[in-house]
Order: structure tokens, then C-alpha cells, then sequence
């Protein structure tokens, strides 16, 4: 499963409430690479719906086949509210024996989002990401925060460098469900492989009970 950053195509930076063009082909050529090279994809891209147009994360199996589309319901800042309409809906699918849920970048900074997808069986949580400066401490602190209490693996894949105005933190991680990193890039770009963790936790560590032992409380 090949995940990609937020918005990939056209860039992060580069998306209006216009269509660019040719852009209807782009999702068929997609397809079309899935199934020549028989890997699956989680890709960020803009759907544009009517009047509307919505920061989603697409899914594709290695046939080709649609799997899923999740359209983001956490917009961050005044650009993407200006641009996109929220998305009202979380999403799971199942691929290879594996439940997996789908989050685009803000999204795992709210612990709802994480702990509502574990409690519909999600095991992975696929997140293309599109993280800037000066928000360091989300790969570092989150997102592994995130893992360890819901017991989940997290795939979080964001941008390097620069685009625009826009300076990226890099940090793309995979973090295993007792909340360390499987693997990292820091901040150079490339590709991130790793083996998703069956069985025993990767580090030897006991899985979190927090999902089995939390009691409601009044609040005050």
C-alpha cells in the first residue's frame, strides 16, 4: 500500500476551486499505474462534486479496483475553509485481511477521530499528510500518541522542502500500535518500507488497555 502525501496531485499549494485541466483523466491514469505495477495507493486529492469541492484521500487496489474515498473533516486554517467543504463522515475498509480507516493530516490531531475509527475495528490508519512549520510536534508527540492509546498502526506521509510560501516539516513516520516508529524519514524525502506488525508488539510491549478500561465521567 503506497501512501501518499495530502493533496499530491496537483500540490498541496496549488489547489483553486477550479478543476485544472485535464483533470478528469487523472484519477483513470492513476488507476490504470495501480494495476500495471499491481501496488495498492492512498493518494490526496481535490473532488470536485457540483458546486463543491472537498480535500480527500482516494484508495486504489492493486487491480485498479476503488476501495474507499474519505473527504477530510478537519480543515485547517483560512485557505483550505475558504477552498473546501468539510467532510461529515469517517471511513473504514477492509483490503488483504486488513481493517484499515482513513484521516488526512488535522485530523489526527483530534484523539476522537483516531479512537472512533479503532472502535470500528480499524487496525492501520492511513493519513496523507501536508504538515508545515512551525508544527513540529505533531510527528513527534501525536501521532505516536495517537498509536500507543488506541493500540493502531498509523501511516502518516507528509511533504519536504518547500512550496510556495509553504515550508513542510517533513517527519513522515509509520508508528506501530505500542506507539514507536516502525520506520522514519526525518526530513529527506524518499520511500518508507516497512512490514505492519502481527502479533506481538514490535518492541515487546504489553498493547494499551485503555479502549477495555475507560469509564465515562460526568463532567464538570
Amino acid at each position: 500500500m503506497l501512501v501518499l502525501p495530502e493533496l499530491f496531485l496537483p500540490g498541496y499549494n496549488a489547489v483553486t476551486k477550479d478543476p485544472p485541466p485535464d483533470w478528469d483523466g487523472v484519477y483513470p491514469g492513476l488507476k490504470a499505474m495501480c494495476r500495471s505495477h499491481g501496488v495498492a495507493m492512498t493518494i490526496g486529492l481535490p473532488e470536485y462534486d457540483g458546486l463543491n469541492v472537498y480535500n480527500s484521500a482516494y484508495v486504489i487496489g492493486a487491480d485498479g479496483a476503488d476501495l474507499a474515498r474519505y473527504r477530510k473533516v478537519q480543515l485547517f486554517g483560512p485557505r483550505e475553509n475558504a477552498i473546501f467543504t468539510p467532510g461529515d463522515q469517517l471511513v473504514v475498509f477492509d483490503y488483504q485481511g486488513i481493517r484499515f480507516g482513513l484521516m488526512i493530516c488535522y485530523d489526527v490531531e483530534f484523539p476522537e477521530h483516531t479512537r472512533a475509527l479503532t472502535r470500528a475495528g480499524a487496525k492501520v490508519i492511513l493519513t496523507p499528510t501536508a504538515n508545515m512549520m512551525p508544527f513540529v510536534t505533531v510527528a513527534d508527540i501525536q501521532v505516536p500518541g495517537r498509536a500507543l492509546e488506541n493500540g493502531v498502526t498509523i501511516v502518516y506521509a507528509n511533504y519536504c522542502e518547500s512550496e510556495g510560501d509553504l515550508t513542510y516539516v517533513g517527519d513522515s513516520l509509520i508508528c506501530g500500535p505500542d506507539g514507536y516508529p516502525l520506520g522514519r524519514m526525518g526530513k529527506k524525502a524518499g520511500l518508507l518500507s516497512v512490514d505492519l506488525p502481527k502479533g506481538q508488539m514490535p518492541s515487546g510491549l504489553p498493547l494499551s488497555t485503555q479502549l477495555r478500561d475507560y469509564r465515562p465521567a460526568k463532567e464538570p
